[in-house]
């Protein structure tokens, strides 16, 4: 079916979020903001609008890289004055490097296998893999008709993914990198749940 009309269009796609997260919606990027240092160099792995720099690391890190799938947020991201490249996180190419590497409410896309892409990011980080998924979802609704309009919506070009996290299955997949945790913690109202890994 193509594209969901959210992936489309930058605003349409950041009104969704402030609407799905409510009061919460700035809180999930400061928290991650708050982890990067003046001066680090980032890669956002499935970094959609980019809004994480835009709004939050812009004149705070050294070099900012964000990567996507979605060829018209990686040029909104260039016009302000970013660094963006088409990537598609499926292909085996090693990420770039740089001290932190960033991945916001994108791991289900690569379920149900996301092990090696969260393995290429901690082979690309210098010093820390950040990472924060939703782990409350419409598209796990029970209503039926919520979670299929939620899965067609949330088609960011690869197909529309079915599953999701829950927090159970988000700590499993962090299980094996228990000596790597830095930090773990609720975030966006518990919506979402953040990890701190050491490269």
């Amino acid at each position: 079916m193509g594209t969901s009309p959210v992936y489309r269009n930058a605003t349409v796609y950041e009104l969704l979020m402030r609407a799905l997260y409510g009061r919460h919606y700035q809180a999930r990027f400061r928290a991650i903001a708050e982890l990067i240092p003046y001066g680090a160099d980032v890669v956002d792995v499935c970094c959609g609008p980019a809004t994480l720099y835009t709004r939050y690391l812009r004149g705070w890190v050294g070099a900012y890289t964000g990567l996507d799938l979605n060829s018209r947020f990686i040029a909104r991201l260039n016009n302000a004055g970013g660094h963006g490249t088409v990537w598609n996180v499926h292909s085996e190419v090693p990420f770039p490097e740089a001290d932190y590497l960033v991945m916001q409410a994108s791991m289900y896309q690569f379920l149900p296998e996301p092990v090696p892409v969260l393995d290429r990011m901690l082979a690309a980080a210098r010093k820390h893999v950040i990472i924060a998924e939703p782990i409350r979802n419409l598209a796990s609704s029970n209503n039926r008709i919520v979670a299929a309009i939620s899965r067609r919506y949330t088609d960011a070009g690869e197909g529309a993914q079915s599953h999701r996290f829950t927090e159970q299955t988000l700590d499993e997949l962090f299980g094996p990198y228990e000596s790597r945790i830095l930090h773990r913690s609720l975030i966006a109202g518990g919506r979402e749940k953040l990890f701190v890994l050491a490269a």
